[in-house]
């Protein structure tokens, strides 16, 4: 499994919220689809969303990695599925690992701009990133076309007065690019929120060590 491919997705997760403005639409639930890149790779992820809940759902090689959290940052499982190597392991985040994650994302100050654009079907507007600690900007391009419930992105573009169509993901250290390509209705198949009892649980310390990080 390609650990900085799980980080990009674990980045988006880790730090979800409800992110609202005035919009055209509200969702309660469906599909988001998201597309990143990591050293020279296209990775498309797929996100159900609840009022409640998350599943983010993406390939690399042979596995399928599935990332499951709730909206309030309780409860996070990684899911790893390789089914030519029989291997079916779900670890789940100690409430102590889930603060140490959540402490570790920037938290950013947010300067809106008159820039705009259009990225696939959203109207959006750029607004650029600030973070205190380091002085780094970042431009990120967020829309007001949609209103998402809890769960469905970044808490740390809380502030920056849209639903974040086009920004960064940051995990361990490590930023992505990552572009919100579709919002669709939907409802999940069942069973997207839970582990299913055909996986083995393990601890973060076991998954990072099937990964390959530290």
């Amino acid at each position: 499994m390609n650990i900085k491919l799980f980080n990009v997705a674990l980045g988006i997760v880790l730090t979800a919220t409800t992110i609202s403005a005035s919009a055209q639409k509200t969702y309660d639930q469906g599909i988001i689809t998201i597309g990143t890149e990591m050293r020279g790779q296209s990775v498309e992820a797929k996100s159900y969303f609840t009022k409640d809940s998350l599943a983010m759902s993406f390939s690399t090689g042979p596995a399928t990695i599935k990332i499951i959290s709730d909206a309030k940052s309780t409860f996070f499982a990684v899911l790893v599925d390789v089914p030519v190597a029989s291997i079916k392991k779900a670890a789940v985040y100690t409430p102590a690992e889930i603060e140490q994650a959540m402490d570790g994302m920037p938290k950013f100050t947010f300067a809106p701009s008159s820039e705009t654009k259009m990225i696939g079907k959203f109207n959006c507007k750029k607004v650029v990133a600030t973070d205190p600690k380091t002085s780094k900007t970042y431009d990120i391009w967020v829309t007001n076309d949609v209103v998402l419930p809890p769960s469905a992105f970044a808490k740390y573009y809380a502030g920056a007065g849209g639903v974040p169509i086009k920004y960064v993901s940051f995990n361990q250290g490590q930023e992505a690019t990552v572009t919100v390509t579709d919002i669709t209705d939907g409802k999940a198949p069942a069973g997207t929120f839970t582990i299913s009892p055909d996986f083995d649980k393990i601890s973060l310390d076991d998954l990072k060590a099937m990964s390959g990080g530290n």
